[in-house]
């Protein structure tokens, strides 16, 4: 099958770059899937766990806070706002920020209800 160049980009480091038989991410408007050759396109991606599939099969997933998909010449590049490696997330740690950030946002309701 025929690949298309991927690279995924975060403020601080690149988190893929190579060659893909498809790649598929959530843009503000819905799911999207990206195949070699696709038309060119500019969105806007919504938080969501981008799938990047190489030849054979292999899949790396990387978790986006937002960013920019932009898709031209045969190459998918993927801008994101906040980005990691699937494999690179410690679920505890992630689940422990959430109850915080959770707990901060009722806590800031309460005090606005007073």
């Amino acid at each position: 099958m025929a690949t298309t160049t991927v690279e995924v980009v975060s403020p601080t480091k690149v988190l893929f770059r190579g060659e893909a038989e498809m790649v598929v991410t959530r843009s503000v408007d819905g799911e999207i899937a990206f195949l070699a050759d696709h038309v060119p396109l500019l969105a806007a991606l919504d938080s969501c766990v981008t799938r990047v599939i190489a030849e054979g099969g292999n899949e790396t997933r990387i978790a986006l806070g937002g960013g920019f998909v932009e898709v031209r010449d045969n190459q998918v590049s993927i801008l994101a706002a906040d980005a990691a490696l699937a494999d690179d997330i410690d679920v505890d740690a992630a689940r422990a920020e959430l109850a915080a950030a959770e707990q901060r946002q009722r806590d800031a309701a309460g005090d606005e209800a007073a």
